[in-house]
């Protein structure tokens, strides 16, 4: 499909994608940014996680590296996006996005026991913690909702799946690749886009491929919209990811497979492609059901860390 025919058109009642320049005119707030506020250093050695090899050439990791905060792409429940600039001391530079999650006081994840099901717990105080949502098994679940989004994605981008390569995480903030153009602008998630008839099939074509892939290798998203998809470059991206769900290892596994499928096919047919839920669940549990294999996890390559 070319270019021209797989257009798409802003919904005027949506933000447009945040520019480089517009970050650069505003910060956080809205104010102006300091001019005298220092950059972080990257510190990419030394981070608690970093992405599976081979590293994308247009990552930059060197020693000495500083991070530029360039203003704020998202707010969500969960966490903040932020666009950042990483410049190398010899003057390369690449542009990442930076996920800095709310602390356990502050996230909304209010269907966590849901998503853990099925999620291995070596210690059982641990689970118990999490379980009964004492202040110990907040903070439990909140650090392992981080380091779940960092191994997913690993997991992911290793199988070839369109998903954000995962730079390196650091405490609460994880560092991913910016998926947008080299002048900051973001790209558009499928909810703001006015498709044809033409492009809406396209991307449908592509989104059923990833979930395809996705299901083979034994997961569902979990938290599947028109919000947390992104198009760019002609490809519908999967963002969003720390709720994945082991689709036979979670009792829950159909019915959250079920709900991603009913919720992107809405998106869809209410544009003008009737997608029917049913049959396409059916189909993608029929793929994660018969792929051989002792779990859905070991499918994929290894489970992720939760």
């Amino acid at each position: 499909m070319s270019t021209h025919s797989r257009r798409a058109h802003w919904d005027d009642a949506d933000h447009p994608p945040i520019s480089l320049t517009a970050a650069l005119a505003a910060g956080a707030d809205g104010a102006a940014p300091d001019p005298g506020e220092d950059p972080n250093l990257a510190a990419y050695a030394e981070a608690d996680a970093r992405g599976p090899e081979p590293l994308p050439d247009w990552l930059v990791i060197d020693d000495g590296a500083l991070d530029h905060d360039r203003g704020l792409v998202k707010t969500g429940k969960e966490a903040d996006v932020r666009l950042v600039e990483r410049i190398a001391p010899d003057g390369r530079r690449c542009l990442l996005a930076a996920k800095v999650y709310r602390s356990s006081e502050h996230r909304m994840f209010h269907r966590d026991a849901g998503y853990l099901e099925g999620r291995r717990v070596r210690r059982s105080r641990e689970m118990r913690a999490m379980t009964t949502r004492t202040e110990f098994g907040r903070s439990l679940i909140a650090g392992r909702w981080v380091g779940a989004e960092m191994s997913a994605l690993s997991l992911l981008w290793s199988a070839g799946l369109p998903v954000p390569y995962p730079v390196q995480l650091d405490g609460d903030r994880l560092l991913l690749e910016f998926l947008g153009e080299p002048d900051g602008t973001a790209a558009p998630r499928l909810a703001q886009l006015r498709p044809d008839r033409a492009t809406l099939a396209a991307l449908w074509s592509d989104l059923y491929a990833s979930l395809a892939q996705l299901a083979e290798a034994g997961y569902a998203h979990g938290d599947l919209s028109a919000y947390n998809l992104l198009v760019h470059h002609e490809r519908v991206w999967l963002i969003d990811l720390p709720q994945i769900v082991d689709i036979v290892g979670n009792p829950q596994g159909p019915a959250f497979l079920a709900r991603d499928v009913a919720n992107v096919g809405t998106w869809f047919a209410a544009r003008g492609l009737p997608i029917d839920p049913l049959a396409v669940t059916e189909a993608l549990l029929s793929l994660a059901l018969a792929t051989p294999g002792s779990t859905p996890g070991s499918r994929a390559g290894g489970e992720p860390h939760w």
